[in-house]
């Protein structure tokens, strides 16, 4: 992968940035997604943050070998902290981390927000926390997809600031778009889990140590509604 050949999952991310956006793309890592958009003339301008030094270097060296410092910003900061108030920021992307993380950086961040961006969310595991977060602080889900790459299920998840909605549990867990839409890598994705917590809970009844009954009971919970999903 690199600024013109984005793994299928960054290429996905970048299907959900609007045309003309202002980007802050937050753990940028080597800075591919905003430099691919901008060499691809799909956005005004962006901001790249790393909170560590050396993926902010490889950011610097991806922005500078394309001679994009005069569009592209790469900051050394803390999530949302990049974000500053002349960014005019009207896309904001997080990808490639636990949704909690994502979920955290977002809540600890909200004041660099105006609530008019679109949010543009990769978690690795994590989701329900995270679509939790979104419903709680006014954002709808506009898209979910769900796909598979490399022997790793990757879900996205773009929001907006709109009329209060209210999720299901089931909701929250599987997404509600995704369980409108059921494609194949979602069921798939939960084929294989079903058979991950199923497992799980025999090893659990095995335990020489016992186990909480609340986190049994939610495991339970979560292979009945994985099953009535795929029955």
């Amino acid at each position: 992968m690199n600024e013109r050949t984005l793994s299928m999952r960054l290429e996905r991310v970048a299907a959900y940035v609007p045309l003309g956006a202002r980007l802050a793309d937050i753990g940028s890592d080597h800075g591919y997604l905003p430099v691919a958009l901008m060499c691809r003339g799909l956005i005004t301008t962006a901001v790249a943050g790393e909170v560590a030094l050396t993926p902010f270097l490889a950011a610097e060296r991806t922005v500078r070998d394309n001679a994009l410092g005069q569009r592209i910003s790469v900051r050394l900061a803390d999530g949302l902290a990049v974000i500053e108030p002349g960014d005019g920021v009207t896309a904001v992307s997080l990808c490639g981390m636990g949704g909690e993380r994502i979920r955290d950086i977002l809540d600890s961040g909200k004041a660099r927000l105006s609530g008019d961006e679109r949010l543009i969310l990769q978690p690795n595991g994590g989701e329900q926390p995270l679509r939790q977060w979104l419903m709680d602080n006014g954002y709808g889900i506009l898209c979910e997809e769900v796909l598979r790459e490399n022997r790793f299920n990757y879900e996205i998840i773009v929001a907006e600031c709109m009329e209060p909605v209210r999720y299901s549990a089931e909701q929250l867990y599987f997404g509600p778009l995704n369980l409108v839409q059921r494609s194949p890598a979602f069921l798939g994705k939960w084929q294989r889990m079903l058979r991950l917590k199923q497992r799980t809970l025999a090893n659990v009844a095995r335990a020489q140590q016992p186990v909480p009954e609340d986190k049994v009971q939610e495991l339970a919970q979560q292979i009945r509604w994985i099953t009535q999903l795929l029955a």
